[in-house]
């Protein structure tokens, strides 16, 4: 056994048995390796910024992690933003980086790079094995701290001596670290804030925002005096008819002042404080009114849900009803076409335990609020502001979930960033439906333009901005990417069109012209 042999079988387990993969030279004997231990699945992506947002979208449906495959440092930092969003989403991924042999670097060869310089800001633990005995404790550490609440991002270097050089065998699995416990005191305290009749906000996210911890924080509000919210990006919502409903923190700061404006105390249920996206001219960047406090009731890293437990038992409020959602559905439209009517479209149409892989940015503001009532579903966020989330995101939590029908909201331009999704899903036979909403600019660029104060902007800052000279032919770029595809001009058309990419075997793309 080699000591990519030892790496590949220690993943294995670990409990990581799906790879997303661009491998190079450096990396060939764990390309080899990969062949060899069939428990692994392998899945290629042409650039490696759909590998790691793939890894993401993959790890936020299963909360486990995949291995990543890249080749050395450039290869690292093409993916680098979408393992920016997967940080900010706290979701275990295993980077494998392949590295030049340890007597090679020396040489300064073209490739050679400060691998561990371009890991650090998006990894939590980062190693470069010195040996090929080494390789398989690095990676059963790796996979310890990758499984450690709330989940995090390992980078493992691997030279590609050590992947071919002997080694003994796979190193046992180690039991990732037990969340901490909630603070009783803090739950106390928490609890005497909640029934003192005061304005109070729960803000919540991360694990709190699935099923059973959504249950038990509508347990804890009040109609009356206490509001539930979401931050305002998140990495999973569970959310449809018969499920809490909850609103988030809103993207424009005037309109997040105006929402926060009345609350004297927010309670975080592993969130942080509201700030804007952005700092704007004469606009503040917390977005909490004055003299509001802030309490911590659960931190990410604690045991969220045994927080929220304590704290309904603490209040004595286990009888009180779940809050959900209003029934019935908006009527399903047949003409127009502008973000009211798609979002009646998609309430109307979201199937059964459907996931929602979210980057509609400007076109899809009104989505979110608009879909509370469809059947039950996942939503996924783009988390860390990084645009070229979407497609990998969507691509990666159909290899996790192939029996959930997937929909990607997708801005156009964002798309661009990660076009090469499309592939993948066409070659894994994914279970997914893309709707790119061709606005055909940077539209959301606008509106920002005038935020941050920018006055009487001519012809070549609007050129910058504009994807209309000339326009992208959205289905002709999926069909090349072996993707059907159709456009939407109006309501008709878009049911009709997504209807039909629900209902096929395989991905299928509609351009809405909006």
């Amino acid at each position: 056994m080699n000591g990519a042999d030892s790496l590949v079988q220690t993943l294995l387990d670990g409990g990581v048995d799906v790879c997303f993969t661009n491998p190079g030279t450096s990396e060939m004997h764990f390309v080899a390796a990969l062949d060899r231990h069939h428990g692994m699945r392998c899945v290629l992506g042409l650039q490696e910024n759909v590998v790691t947002g793939a890894a993401d979208g993959y790890a936020r449906m299963l909360d486990k992690p995949a291995s990543t495959l890249l080749h050395t440092g450039p290869g690292l930092a093409n993916g680098f933003a979408n393992l920016h969003n997967a940080k900010r989403a706290f979701q275990p991924i295993i980077n494998i980086v392949g590295d030049h042999a340890t007597y090679h670097v020396q040489y300064d060869s073209p490739l050679t790079s400060d691998i561990e310089g371009i890991a650090a800001p998006v990894s939590g633990w980062v190693r470069t094995s010195k040996t090929s005995e080494e390789v398989a404790g690095d990676a059963a550490e790796a996979i310890q701290f990758a499984n450690t609440a709330p989940g995090n991002i390992s980078t493992l270097i691997l030279p590609s001596n050590t992947a071919w050089g002997e080694a003994q065998g796979p190193a046992p699995r180690r039991a990732a670290a037990v969340p901490e416990a909630p603070d009783a005191d803090r739950i106390r305290t928490v609890a005497q804030l909640l029934k003192s009749g005061e304005p109070v906000l729960v803000l919540a996210a991360n694990r709190a925002l699935r099923v059973d911890g959504l249950e038990l924080l509508s347990q804890i509000t009040d109609p009356d005096t206490v509001d539930l919210l979401a931050q305002m990006s998140n990495a999973r919502v569970e959310r449809g008819a018969g499920r809490v409903a909850i609103e988030r923190v809103k993207y424009p700061v005037d309109q997040a002042l105006e929402q926060l404006a009345k609350y004297r105390h927010v309670v975080l249920v592993a969130a942080k404080e509201p700030v804007a996206f952005f700092a704007y001219p004469d606009k503040p960047s917390r977005l909490l009114p004055e003299g509001c406090q802030v309490h911590t009731l659960v931190s990410r890293e604690q045991d969220v849900i045994a927080g929220l437990t304590a704290l309904v038992a603490e209040l004595g409020a286990g009888a009180t009803p779940v809050r959900t959602p209003k029934p019935g559905l908006p009527p399903l439209p047949s003409r127009g076409m502008d973000q009211d009517i798609i979002a009646a479209v998609l309430a109307n149409m979201i199937p059964e335990n459907a996931i929602i892989c979210d980057e509609s940015i400007t076109t899809g503001r009104r989505f979110f609020a608009d879909t509370f009532t469809s059947k039950p579903h996942s939503w996924l966020q783009i988390t860390g502001g990084a645009i070229g989330a979407g497609l990998p995101l969507a691509t990666g939590a159909a290899i996790a979930c192939p029996e959930r029908p997937v929909i990607t909201l997708q801005a156009d331009g964002s798309a661009m960033y990660t076009l090469q999704a499309l592939w993948t899903q066409a070659r894994e036979g994914s279970n997914t439906t893309t709707l790119i909403f061709a606005n055909r600019s940077y539209k959301i660029l606008l509106g920002e333009m005038a935020n941050v104060g920018v006055l009487n902007p001519g012809p070549k800052a609007f050129d910058m901005l504009e994807l209309d000279r000339p326009p992208l032919d959205w289905v002709a770029l999926a069909k090349g990417m072996g993707v059907d595809a159709g456009v939407a001009t109006d309501a008709g058309e878009l049911v009709k069109q997504l209807a039909r990419g629900l209902a096929c075997e395989g991905p299928y793309l509609i351009e809405v012209l909006v």
